[in-house]
């Protein structure tokens, strides 16, 4: 089996999206949103068999952890019930994915976050989602304010109400920001990178780890920065007195494969254990065309994972195990039908 780690809902149907823009208008008129539109099946079926699943299916996978778009989380705007109300169509769509198409997508929730306000009010809906819709993790943004960081750092106890509950569910976070407020920052290409280096390197600074032995968190697009340059963070951890990373950070944190070119593959598996490497594409996401170099798509991971001299345990270790091993629950959910 081949498990997909990250994937989002990209190809949203076009009322989804035009719902998102009219609730963001009512809210700056200090008005009320509409009600949300009605979206058939059918609608839901032709975005997905005409994009992510046929994609799929030509590239060889068999199930992908799916969440809602990153880059429209957006925790930014609006306020907080605005988020909240986002992130639960969101999430209620995600749910509808995976009913329809039960046997490749397993669902992942976006949080209800917003700059400000305590991370122990996205509890509520990672607890819905996970015991009412069946999802088995979650996306959490370090970064709110989109752009401008004005959280704390991951380790900060102000976290930890949520923690907890990641923990008591056995669901892990994915680490991963939305779009970005601040024009500095490209969102996909500056910021999606720039978080994921940033958080690693809150957790070298802090102990999270001994207060949570249990949690786990997935840092995507390939670690950011993080592999390639592996020296300066051992050294980092070194000169503040933290244990090895392989000790202090690396058996709670995991990278994705979504690193688009084979190069870039080869350093990751180079440098960091096949313990902490599951196999992501980010499949349709931040970069959709294709690689005039090699005439496939940048996006399609599995040709450089499978280019890799790795034995068959390796291999299926990146490909599913790691996976099942992180998210628990997908187990129990394979399990029950019949696919383990």
């Amino acid at each position: 089996m081949i498990i997909d780690c990250h994937g989002h809902y990209t190809t949203a149907p076009e009322a989804h999206t035009l719902w998102r823009k009219a609730q963001l208008e009512a809210f700056e008129a200090a008005g009320s949103a509409p009600a949300y539109p009605s979206i058939s099946d059918d609608e839901i079926r032709t975005s997905i068999e005409q994009n992510q699943l046929r994609l799929i299916n030509e590239r060889g996978t068999d199930l992908t952890i799916f969440s809602p778009r990153a880059s429209t989380m957006a925790h930014h705007l609006g306020d907080e019930a605005v988020s909240l109300a986002w992130s639960r169509v969101c999430n209620d769509l995600i749910a509808r994915v995976v009913d329809l198409f039960p046997d490749t997508f397993v669902g992942v929730c976006q949080l209800p976050q917003s700059p400000g306000a305590p991370i122990a009010h996205s509890i509520e809906e990672l607890e819905r989602c996970v015991t009412d819709l069946g999802f088995i993790g979650c996306n959490l943004n370090p970064d709110p304010s989109g752009g401008n960081w004005t959280s704390l750092p991951l380790t900060d106890r102000s976290w930890y109400p949520f923690f907890e509950k990641m923990v008591e569910l056995d669901v892990p976070a994915m680490i991963h920001v939305s779009g970005t407020c601040n024009p500095n920052f490209h969102a996909t290409g500056a910021h999606y990178l720039n978080a994921d280096t940033t958080a690693f390197m809150q957790l070298i600074q802090g102990d999270l780890f001994a207060d949570f032995p249990d949690l786990r968190l997935v840092i995507p697009h390939g670690g950011g920065a993080v592999p390639y340059h592996w020296g300066r963070y051992r050294g980092l951890s070194d000169m503040l007195h933290k244990p090895p990373l392989e000790q202090h950070v690396m058996r709670n944190v995991f990278f994705d494969t979504c690193v688009y070119h084979q190069p870039g593959i080869d350093l990751l598996f180079e440098v960091v254990d096949l313990d902490n490497i599951l196999f992501g594409s980010e499949m349709i996401g931040a970069v959709r065309g294709i690689d005039d170099r090699t005439g496939h798509y940048f996006d399609d991971t599995k040709r450089y994972v499978d280019a890799l001299d790795l034995d068959d345990a390796a291999r299926d270790q990146i490909y599913a195990a790691n996976a099942l091993r992180v998210y628990p629950r997908l187990a129990g959910r394979l399990k029950e039908r019949g696919r383990i």
